[in-house]
């Protein structure tokens, strides 16, 4: 598998919005959008682990984006969505404050993501996309849902 920003292909990626920032994700992992509703939560699973939800049949892990990426405390409104995923052999739900559209993106359209040292966690960050005026932070949902402190969603899925 190639990576993202090297391929010579355009690549679609789903825009949704956390905060006053527009990411992007590649749509390929998107298996659905759903209306926000309250998870049922589990004891001792991380603040960003919201709690699960079933979803026909297949008990799914629903991860506050916002809490994970300390963005403030959460409000849920009439926007708020979850994203479903497809990760590997996982579902994971992701909270996102609204979705906005799909994207292709051009490999010249993607930059990588700028070194901002130890203030920002950027191993996440594939680059960043450009569209007229528009800048979308592109996520490796795939890096970011299999790292260290997501792997406390398996166990709490199992």
């Amino acid at each position: 598998m190639t990576d993202t920003a090297s391929s010579t292909t355009p690549a679609e990626y789903l825009a949704f919005t956390l905060g006053k920032e527009e990411y992007g994700i590649d749509i390929q992992k998107v298996s659905e959008i759903r209306n926000y509703e309250a998870p049922t939560r589990i004891a001792s699973a991380p603040e960003f682990v919201k709690g699960v939800i079933n979803l026909r049949g297949i008990i799914v892990p629903i991860v506050d984006m916002r809490i994970r990426f300390s963005l403030g405390t959460p409000e849920y409104g009439p926007f708020t969505v979850v994203i479903i995923l497809n990760i590997g052999n996982r579902v994971v739900g992701m909270v996102v404050d609204a979705v906005s559209d799909v994207t292709t993106l051009s490999p010249e359209q993607i930059k990588p993501a700028p070194d901002l040292g130890s203030s920002l966690n950027t191993e996440h960050i594939v680059g960043l996309g450009t569209v007229d005026e528009r800048m979308l932070i592109l996520v490796d949902i795939d890096r970011m849902m299999s790292s260290e402190d997501m792997g406390l969603i398996e166990r709490i899925a199992a």
